[in-house]
């Protein structure tokens, strides 16, 4: 799961910089407010990439995706990319899930016909 979901996050690092790029042009914003924002949001996103497996991160990563869709009102293109985010994010947790799960029956069955068999020593 911390593959696929880090692989996200590190998606959603660029994208919200080129957002911030884009929320540039708006002249009711100011620089500084942009760059706080998608500094804080990129900061996030790249934090969250080592704290996905711990209590809590699967949440946080739910919180940016969130913050993404609502950043839609000052670059509405991001309520489409927010979008599409959140449902990587949700794939990303979903089948990252599975994939731990597989892999944890497979070391069990390895670990049980390992030691049923004698050693060839």
């Amino acid at each position: 799961m911390r593959t696929l979901c880090a692989s996200t996050l590190i998606g959603e690092f660029f994208v919200i910089g080129f957002a911030g790029l884009v929320a540039m042009k708006d002249p009711d914003l100011s620089a500084a407010t942009v760059w706080t924002v998608c500094g804080i949001l990129m900061f996030l996103s790249v934090l969250l990439c080592g704290m996905v497996t711990r209590p809590g991160g699967i949440a946080l990563g739910w919180a940016l995706q969130i913050a993404l869709i609502a950043s839609g009102f000052a670059v509405p293109t991001m309520f489409f990319l927010g979008a599409v985010f959140a449902a990587l994010w949700w794939a990303s947790v979903h089948y990252g899930r599975k994939i731990d799960e597989a892999k944890a029956r497979f070391a069990a069955q390895t670990a049980q016909s390992g030691s049923s068999t004698p050693d060839a020593a």
